[in-house]
């Protein structure tokens, strides 16, 4: 976190005027944002070294010279990675495609829910998944006494209230029926975004956390029906309801919607989202394979972020979080997860 501060001390009757805080997450997009335009500029320099080498190549051909070998690992195998995600995407395949250029090969395994990414990489069929956030993470690791952890962090999606009919969150009925994840984690964020709408109060004691039973207010009685997140967008045409509370990014990009289309945005970049940041994740044995580098940078370079533009236009972005920010966070939920009946 970066400040400004004035030169010279402030004359008589002068108001110094601090800067407003910028949250860790905030902080996080402008670094991944310096760096990238770093890697713009290293470009440049490696296409020019690499039209050297390749003159270089040419001249020492008669002599036997050869081109370098891909990368590999301490025993001389070449670097691979599996790893496990619930869904294909254009990024991914981005991502996969800048990494090999480097020399690790990446398989994505795409699987059909939010549970086997998690229980294949404790099982140690895959090398680390790519899916969650770190909330959702400790509720796996607390329930299966797992210790998976984060290598690094990826994005972070922005969610909203959406309507199919409606034009503005006050329209909402009384008793209206309100769609929200059925999954702890993110059924909690959801309560807490209709909190900041104004439409319901969520207990101080619900921490990361809140159910249906910590609402201490619901003045338009809304009846939040609880369904799979990953389905809510399949069931915004549902007349039955007059909103729903998801992600962005989880919207089909058929169905045409974004975020100039949410009746309220949730402000993803906030200090209270920090458990919402999407990891990859690996086997707590298996978090200082050397690979794991390699991948970070190829999700850090500029064709990924615009890989990720182009398929999400700006609904998710890539943060750069420092990994024992992560972990440490991660430490907490899973201490605040143990301790909830």
């Amino acid at each position: 976190m970066s400040e400004h501060t004035p030169s010279g001390a402030p004359g008589a009757g002068t108001t110094t005027v601090e800067p407003a805080p910028v949250s860790d997450l905030r902080a996080a997009v402008a670094k991944d944002g310096r760096r990238r335009r770093t890697a713009v500029v290293a470009a440049v320099v490696a296409a020019v070294l690499g039209l050297l080498a390749v003159v270089g190549v040419l001249l020492l051909r008669d002599g036997g010279g050869s081109a370098p070998a891909a990368a590999a690992g301490e025993q001389g195998a070449p670097l691979s990675l599996r790893i496990a995600t619930s869904e294909d995407t254009g990024f991914q395949d981005a991502v996969a495609e800048i990494a090999s250029d480097e020399g690790l090969e990446v398989e994505w395994v795409n699987v059909a829910d939010w549970v086997l990414p998690n229980t294949e990489l404790a099982a140690g069929t895959v090398d680390g998944n790519a899916f969650q956030h770190i909330l959702y993470l400790s509720q796996f690791n607390t329930a299966n006494d797992e210790d998976l952890t984060p290598v690094f962090s990826t994005v972070i999606t922005q969610w909203g209230i959406f309507s199919a009919t409606l034009d503005d969150v006050q329209a909402i009925p009384d008793g209206g029926r309100v769609a929200i994840p059925d999954d702890p984690s993110n059924g909690g964020r959801a309560l807490y975004i209709l909190e900041a709408a104004g439409l319901i109060e969520v207990s101080d004691d619900a921490a990361e956390l809140p159910t249906v039973d910590d609402i201490t207010s619901n003045p338009k009685n809304l009846e939040l029906v609880a369904i799979g997140a990953t389905t809510i967008p399949q069931q915004f045409d549902d007349p039955s309801l007059s909103a729903v509370v998801v992600g962005t990014s989880y919207f089909d990009p058929s169905q045409g919607i974004g975020t100039d289309d949410a009746l309220f945005l949730d402000d993803s970049l906030a200090e209270k989202n920090l458990p919402y940041v999407n990891v990859v994740a690996s086997r707590a044995d298996n978090a200082d394979d050397e690979a794991w580098q390699i991948l970070e940078e190829a999700y850090r370079d500029p064709r990924a972020q615009e890989a990720l533009e182009e398929e999400y236009f700006g609904q998710t972005v890539l943060v750069d979080v420092d990994v024992e920010t992560l972990r440490t966070k991660l430490a907490d939920l899973e201490a605040l997860a143990a301790a909830t009946p």
